[in-house]
């Protein structure tokens, strides 16, 4: 089974207060592409308009990523992710408590937030900032776990500063228990690295090739990437039975295990997929239930520790992606993270 498809549709730097109405305007029309009623999409706008608010005029500046979620044809998500490196909010719990309002915003506070969404989850530390993820249903057809622990992956891309689009994709699918991730990172940056990369997920995503080991999905991908510009690319399978992951990569993709307060670092051998021969070797690695395996490419800090997002290893995969991002991402490079749950 393949995970819900997911497509980053706009970054808006959060600079100043004349991006709060862009963003509004932006996930509005987002929601109307993808079918919204004009009331449903008028009440997410005021939700990002709250939400935006927030970072531009308390968080010091940041960014909101508006995404598109498709399950299938009948189904759509947007996703509004808000990041911030301000001093965080002290007291959480007021501040989703309804009645309580953010001075100089629209006053409708957190808490009508979190009955315009679906779900709302909420990461904040001391002068490190705030992430915040909604997830709104566009038809509010079915119901949403309040805090979205169901979800057991998700992956976040970013584009270098003044590229329309990101050169870095992921892609994740499911089969059985098992959970197989993988990344792309197209060598260079702008249209041609992105279409190296969307070519390594679109041979990933093959329904008729679903049992192949991470080795031989890479292998795959490195024959169809000839004639591109190339790509590093990694592919992780999370075993919950065997409780290990399978870990084959070219390039300079960074894998990890996280479990037990322990960061545990996957080989990745050197190499471009679809130039020459690169080494293609699978790795094993201790996968318990409830690690958290993740993947980014390097527009993200590798130096990052297993202390540094440790409160969030029990959060949604999301959260945990777009905190790593903000704290370890790299402005001046295309960036991409994806977090995968082992079974519990």
């Amino acid at each position: 089974m393949i995970v819900p498809l997911v497509e980053d549709v706009a970054w808006v730097r959060m600079d100043e207060p004349s991006a709060v109405g862009a963003a509004r305007r932006a996930v509005e029309q987002l929601a109307a592409q993808l079918g919204a009623a004009t009331a449903r999409a008028a009440e997410i706008g005021i939700a990002v308009t709250e939400i935006a608010s927030n970072v531009v005029r308390h968080g010091g500046g940041g960014a909101v990523l508006l995404r598109a979620v498709r399950a299938d044809e009948a189904a759509a998500e947007i996703e509004v992710v808000a990041i911030d490196s301000g001093p965080g909010i002290a007291d959480l719990g007021t501040a989703r408590r309804d009645g309580s309002s953010t001075a100089g915003t629209l006053g409708i506070g957190l808490g009508a937030i979190d009955r315009m969404a679906d779900s709302v989850e909420i990461a904040t530390a001391a002068e490190r900032g705030t992430v915040l993820v909604a997830r709104f249903d566009i038809r509010r057809r079915r119901p949403v776990a309040a805090d979205g622990r169901s979800v057991d992956t998700a992956g976040i891309t970013r584009a270098l500063a003044g590229e329309q689009v990101c050169g870095d994709a992921y892609a994740a699918r499911r089969s059985g228990h098992r959970l197989t991730l993988m990344m792309g990172d197209g060598s260079g940056h702008g249209p041609l690295a992105a279409s190296a990369s969307s070519a390594a997920v679109r041979t990933f995503l093959d329904p008729e090739r679903i049992a192949e080991s991470p080795a031989e999905v890479l292998g795959r991908v490195h024959g169809a990437l000839s004639g591109t510009r190339g790509a590093a690319v990694a592919v992780a399978e999370v075993d919950p039975d065997a409780q290990i992951v399978r870990f084959a990569g070219i390039g300079n993709i960074a894998g990890a295990v996280l479990h037990d307060g322990v960061k545990r670092s996957m080989v990745s051998l050197g190499g471009v997929a679809g130039f020459r021969n690169p080494p293609i070797r699978t790795f094993e690695y201790a996968c318990p239930p409830g690690a958290v395996v993740v993947l980014h490419s390097d527009g993200v800090r590798s130096r990052w520790s297993a202390a540094d997002v440790q409160a969030l290893l029990g959060r949604t995969p999301l959260l945990l992606a777009a905190s790593l991002l903000r704290d370890a991402g790299i402005r001046h490079d295309d960036a991409c993270v994806l977090v995968g749950r082992a079974g519990s």
